[in-house]
């Protein structure tokens, strides 16, 4: 029976976009499968203390060219294409990852997760404008309307923020983060370490 590893995500980061391009290759394998948990990253940061690299390496030159160096390997490995810095960033994901818990609740989750990281990584749209954003949803098939309603609901609105207190309980204080059986995995470079560690059994 294939492992459940848990990816902790929001839509605002890029390196939490490139493991959504590359769970596929993996979970065709059949031997894990990833459930995609929506939190909201800048209430881990806050309740963590922590800050973007950008804003904590971001005045040190050799490290940028690292990360960058490290995103070009990543790309590579798993024939990553299209990606795009969004001209708009940082974007406030709050209207993108409330509208992550509502798709869940509507049953449209996959297509609104694939939506949101390709607006932000791909097409690089400013999506923490109401009307770009519904833009982007409809041009996925999505009912923005009943999405936008629904994220608005104050039942949605608490479920993120449960979600995201509930990592930061766990230890996350970042993203992309990966949980297998309990046990934390920080960062895009660990996506292969935690297949292995659920292949392995």
């Amino acid at each position: 029976m294939p492992r459940a590893i848990e990816f902790l995500y929001d839509f605002g980061s890029p390196n939490a976009h490139f493991v959504h391009r590359a769970i596929p290759a993996y979970a065709a394998k059949g031997t894990v499968t990833f459930r995609y948990v929506p939190v909201l990253l800048g209430g881990v940061f806050k309740a963590t203390g922590n800050q973007s690299p950008m804003q904590a390496y971001g005045h040190i030159q050799a490290k940028r060219d690292y990360d960058f160096l490290e995103i070009q390997r990543f790309i590579v490995r798993h024939g990553i294409t299209g990606f795009t810095m969004n001209p708009h960033f940082p974007v406030n994901t709050l209207l993108m990852m409330r509208g992550a818990v509502a798709a869940e609740s509507l049953g449209c989750a996959d297509a609104y997760i694939e939506a949101m990281f390709a607006g932000m990584w791909e097409q690089g749209l400013k999506l923490d404008d109401p009307e770009v954003w519904a833009a982007c949803v409809s041009a996925a098939g999505l009912d923005a309307a009943a999405l936008g309603a629904l994220a608005g609901d104050p039942e949605i609105k608490g479920k993120l923020v449960a979600s995201t207190e509930a990592a930061v309980a766990r230890g996350v204080f970042g993203i992309p983060s990966f949980f297998l059986d309990g046990e934390l995995w920080f960062g895009k470079d660990r996506l292969r370490d935690v297949v292995e560690a659920a292949e392995a059994g």
